[in-house]
């Protein structure tokens, strides 16, 4: 028997067509869940996804969204429960990462605008959905994706880090709020991970930027998707059921945290 059983559990991933979201959706799907995944714009990823997890026998839908927006938020979460009758899981990790190094001096206010919507305001106006259709004392739980940048900060990407240090934040105070209704809220903040939004920094210099990136991890590798999906599964599931409002580091060992 399987230690995480998530049969008859619904979720929700935001940012499911690709990387991290991608590789959590299928698993939540090993693991018995139905699946709502959204995408932006990636359709026939979405789509390529939701079949993976229609091949494990689990239900699937894909949802286009703008995030950023209230009114998308909201329809996500109401068409995730139209589809499947419940709410049960709510994966927050759909977001953005400016791939340029700009100094806060030169950063445009579309820039920083864009990022504090699409990293942030889609968190807010996400869980905000979530909670008012999940059901008290159903042990539903919630895992948003923040970063090592925000526990650092980032240098160049002060907006990135920005919205991702306020996501911890965010995390511990709606923790304690929804406590006693046996919900729980947790985050997982990957460092570098082996996926599409990150390509720029390792192609540097003909990969001498992954060298470079890969020898400043203890473990000595940057993380696959998979690496950070497994995580995110273990809070979903009743194993985790004591643990809420922390920040699960998922970074091979290059930000250690007290």
């Amino acid at each position: 028997m399987s230690l995480i059983d998530l049969n008859g559990r619904a979720a929700l991933v935001t940012g499911g067509s690709r990387g991290i979201g991608a590789a959590t959706a299928v698993m939540l799907a090993e693991a018995g869940a139905d699946v709502a995944l959204t995408y932006r714009t990636r359709k026939e990823d979405a789509e390529r996804v939701a079949r993976r997890i229609e091949g494990l026998g689990r239900r699937a839908i894909c949802l286009a969204a703008d995030l950023s927006r209230k009114e998308d938020c909201e329809e996500v979460v109401r068409r995730t429960v139209e589809a499947f009758g419940r709410l049960d899981i709510f994966v927050a990790n759909a977001g953005i990462w400016p791939p340029d190094d700009v100094p806060v001096s030169e950063m445009s206010d579309e820039q920083w605008r864009t990022t504090m919507a699409t990293n942030l305001d889609s968190v807010f106006y996400g869980t905000r959905a979530a909670l008012r259709v999940m059901r008290p004392k159903s042990g539903a739980r919630i895992v948003i994706v923040s970063s090592t940048a925000g526990q650092r900060g980032e240098a160049f990407h002060a907006d990135y880090a920005a919205t991702k240090g306020a996501l911890i934040s965010f995390v511990k105070s709606v923790a304690v709020e929804v406590a006693k209704d046996d919900i729980t809220v947790n985050a997982v903040a990957p460092g570098w991970v082996d996926t599409e939004m990150s390509q720029k920094p390792y192609e540097r210099d003909g990969g001498a930027g992954r060298r470079e990136i890969e020898r400043s991890i203890p473990l000595g590798r940057i993380a696959s998707a998979e690496d950070v999906a497994g995580p995110i599964v273990f809070l979903c599931s009743s194993l985790a059921r004591h643990i809420t409002g922390e920040i699960l580091n998922v970074n091979g060992g290059s930000v250690l945290c007290g």
